[in-house]
């Protein structure tokens, strides 16, 4: 991943969900390393009863805080999330959902996240922490 004078990721190309996150649509908007965005569609997201599944929330936090942890650190290390929290405070059945990861705590071997998930009417769907642990590759 190459990274800019400004410290912005270059996305083009990028596959920085992984495997899962490109079967549930990920899409990276913007990556530094105070600040991701990214959004993932809410259909073939969802939970038997049609609505978003909190896993799905999870994936899209997880994968945003670490992809910014991942610029933090540097090349010739990895970050790895060590703890999540998820805080569900409204479904959605369609659209979108948007997370924005914005860094909390940029230490040596410790970064910890707030991601804020939204809808497409802007409307708070879920609060997330992430902390992921940088080493060395």
């Amino acid at each position: 991943m190459a990274i800019d004078a400004d410290g912005l990721a270059d996305l083009t190309g990028a596959n920085m969900g992984g495997d899962l996150g490109e079967r549930m649509g990920l899409e990276m908007l913007e990556a530094s390393s105070e600040r991701v965005v990214g959004r993932m569609p809410v259909e073939g997201n969802t939970q038997p009863y049609g609505l978003l599944h909190g896993g799905a929330s999870c994936v899209l936090a997880e994968t945003l805080g670490s992809v910014g942890s991942m610029i933090h650190a540097g090349e010739g290390r990895v970050a790895m999330g060590i703890e999540i929290n998820a805080t569900h405070h409204r479904s959605a059945t369609q659209g979108h959902i948007t997370g924005v990861a914005e860094a909390v705590h940029l230490g040596r071997t410790l970064a910890t996240w707030d991601i804020t998930i939204t809808d497409d009417q802007g409307r708070r769907v879920c609060t997330s922490r992430l902390t992921c642990l940088m080493r060395d590759a």
